[in-house]
């Protein structure tokens, strides 16, 4: 069985909220996200959300421990910590694991200048500080430490992820 046929991850940006099932429909986790701040939209540099069919491309993080600050995809072996964040105003906080997305749409979420992936949009963890269930990312879905750790740990490359409004 494909990764694809394992798990399904549904986020509705309206919600505020990913779910994520497995093959059978059962839901496995169910919570709130933050999705852009901006609203839905698939050009490069509007940081809003891409709609459509999505894939896991790529895990980043494993083995990295809570709260672990990535920037362009790599740790910085920096913890986030409120300090951090205070020393470091403009910074758009990736923590702890990266779900990397790939379209798979042409012309609307992939290739040209609408690709999901070439956006660098991810599921991934944000300061525990930030609030869940209203817009305030840059274009990825945020989520809570422990539970990308958790998602991270079940899905693979290859899961479907669908983006509705």
């Amino acid at each position: 069985m494909t990764a694809l046929a394992e798990h399904q991850i549904h986020v509705d940006v309206e919600k505020q909220s990913l779910v994520l099932r497995d093959r059978g429909g059962r839901v496995l986790l169910e919570t709130r996200i933050s999705t852009a701040r901006k609203g839905v939209g698939e050009r490069i540099n509007s940081e809003c959300t891409p709609r459509g069919r999505h894939i896991i491309r790529a895990k980043i993080g494993a083995g990295q421990p809570p709260n672990a600050v990535f920037v362009s995809r790599r740790p910085t072996g920096e913890i986030y910590t409120p300090q951090l964040r205070a020393a470091y105003p403009g910074r758009d906080w990736i923590l702890t694991r990266i779900l990397w997305l790939s379209g798979l749409e042409p012309g609307r979420n992939r290739r040209g200048e609408v690709d999901t992936m070439r956006r660098y949009i991810y599921i991934h963890g944000c300061p525990d500080e930030d609030p869940m269930g209203v817009p305030g990312s840059r274009g990825c879905i945020k989520m809570r430490n422990q539970e990308i750790i958790w998602l991270f740990d079940v899905v693979q490359p290859g899961t479907s992820v669908t983006i509705q409004e």
